[in-house]
């Protein structure tokens, strides 16, 4: 896969994510924030959108810690992307900001 085609599909994900998100499907509008968040981590922009709509959703569910991890993140992600990301990592604030983990099966081809 080229890199066009992994931004198409992480412009996908963030679609399908926005679309959830308004007709209040927060399970899998986080899902595919999830999978924006492992598409562009590389890329400082993405990675830092993916944060900002993770924010929007911790705001819109009334979640406390997703406000505010995505707070922090958003600031890490504009500061350290370019230096260093945990590959596969999903971005949300249930998971520890370091680790790194599998990329997701239907993400594989975009690596």
């Amino acid at each position: 896969m080229t890199k066009l085609q992994r931004k198409q599909e992480y412009c996908r994900q963030l679609t399908l994510a926005k679309k959830a998100l308004e007709s209040k499907r927060f399970q899998v509008s986080f899902y595919h924030l999830e999978n924006t968040h492992i598409l562009g981590q590389k890329y400082l922009y993405h990675h830092a959108l993916s944060h900002y709509y993770m924010l929007v959703f911790g705001i819109k569910t009334k979640n406390s810690k997703e406000i505010l991890g995505q707070f922090f993140r958003i600031i890490a992600s504009l500061l350290i992307t370019l230096i260093w990301v945990p590959i596969g990592n999903t971005g949300g604030s249930n998971i520890s900001a370091i680790k790194p983990i599998p990329i997701r099966n239907e993400l594989q081809k975009y690596f």
